[in-house]
């Protein structure tokens, strides 16, 4: 690793470890972005129903969204490093209000894609800083409790925009809400979070020298595949869970959303006792493995046909408090075992090109596999990737068990 890479220009007064506005702030912007990832969710029985396409093809509004996130998670972070993660925080919330608004007065499907994108570009840029920002404004004996509250941010944002969502009657009219409040949440953020560091100069030979290096560490990449696995199970079951809801029940979109913005809030509840017991120590590819078998068995009884309407949803909200311990585990991990502090924002982008893998290919294969096999095909879908995913947590065991000791 390049050991003079940065030269740090200036820097503010440290700000208080105690300071949870701050962090409340900071997580406020990432429930801003995840909003505009629900949004999709709630509103693809609308498109449905506007525009004729099947699921397999109406899967890459919500998939679409994060295909620049395969590639950008890296440099995203590189750019956090030379122009400061609160710079990037409010660039990306502005691509996220431009983004949803201008999709908001599209007609046809391929401008709506394209606005999908730049608001790919927004979250990308949020999910990256966030984690960056608070690693650097919180203190040591913090980061486990901000990292959870941190991690919560994706479950709680597709939560709301599924229970609020119905209320707006129309797509459009939830393009522009999604809009309005990544403004609000960057006019939080320039009022509450102090400028801090201004940015660093930085080598890029240097950078892509250590980048290189980073990929070549097995613990960086098995982060990344993991967090990629995680996603795939979690927007293949949550981007359809409406239409699976409304086909079983015979229910209306606004009983759908209200129960698929439940289900997802217990994602929040699993990003937070995360939190919890790795403070206490937990083995931490421990825990990986048993969330993702749970993860896989709760799959089987939500899309397969094994129980009445009530327990399979039961089963829904157990596949996603489960699924909540892995982001939680798998960011606070990535942030500690980042080669130097100036590569925590690089480390973080890696693991965020894993997520926007497996939201780019959950929703467009389980779409898929519903069109071709029906909800059965995604109940096997789901079950493989969990097995991968405790594969995988084993293969983690041994490059990252020995950072951590109980603690006693």
């Amino acid at each position: 690793m390049s050991g003079a890479m940065l030269a740090p220009q200036r820097t503010s007064p440290a700000i208080p470890a105690t300071d949870w506005w701050l962090v409340a702030c900071v997580v406020g912007a990432g429930i801003a972005a995840s909003l505009q990832i629900g949004k999709a969710a709630i509103a693809i029985p609308l498109l449905q129903a506007e525009t004729g396409y099947d699921l397999s093809v109406l899967g890459w509004v919500s998939s679409i969204f994060a295909v620049l996130g395969l590639f950008g998670g890296v440099p995203i972070g590189a750019l956090a490093t030379r122009f400061g993660d609160r710079r990037i925080l409010l660039l990306g919330l502005g691509l996220l209000a431009l983004g949803s608004a201008l999709g908001a007065g599209t007609s046809g499907l391929g401008p709506l894609l394209v606005c999908r994108l730049v608001e790919g570009i927004g979250f990308l840029m949020v999910s990256v800083s966030g984690p960056a920002l608070l690693r650097r404004c919180v203190g040591a004996g913090s980061r486990e409790t901000a990292m959870s509250f941190w991690s919560c941010f994706m479950p709680a944002g597709m939560a709301l925009a599924m229970l609020l969502g119905p209320l707006f009657g129309g797509w459009r009219a939830i393009w522009l809400a999604g809009s309005a409040v990544a403004v609000l949440a960057a006019i939080a953020v320039v009022l509450r979070i102090p400028a801090g560091s201004v940015g660093q100069r930085v080598s890029w030979s240097s950078l892509a020298a250590d980048v290189a290096g980073m990929f070549a560490r097995r613990a960086p990449l098995l982060l990344a595949f993991h967090f990629a696995l995680y996603a795939v199970m979690f927007f293949a079951v949550l981007s359809f869970l409406p239409v699976l809801l409304i086909e079983r029940m015979h229910g209306s979109l606004a009983l759908a959303g209200l129960l698929s913005g439940l289900a997802t809030a217990g994602n929040i509840v699993g990003n937070l006792l995360a939190g919890l017991l790795l403070r206490r120590g937990v083995n931490r590819t421990a825990l990986l493995a048993a969330a993702g078998f749970v993860m896989g068995v709760a799959a089987l009884f939500v899309f397969l046909p094994l129980l009445p309407v009530t327990g399979a949803f039961m089963c829904c909200i157990l596949f996603a408090m489960a699924g909540g311990f892995i982001p939680a585990t798998l960011l606070s991990t990535g942030a500690a075992i980042a080669p130097r502090p100036d590569l925590v924002p690089a480390t973080i982008g890696m693991l965020m090109q894993g997520s926007n893998l497996g939201q780019v290919l959950g929703p467009v294969a389980a779409g898929w596999v519903i069109s071709a096999i029906g909800w059965s095909g995604a109940a096997g879908l789901v079950a493989g990737l969990a097995l991968m995913a405790m594969m995988t947590a084993a293969a983690l065991n041994r490059d990252i068990a020995c950072l951590w000791r109980p603690a006693g």
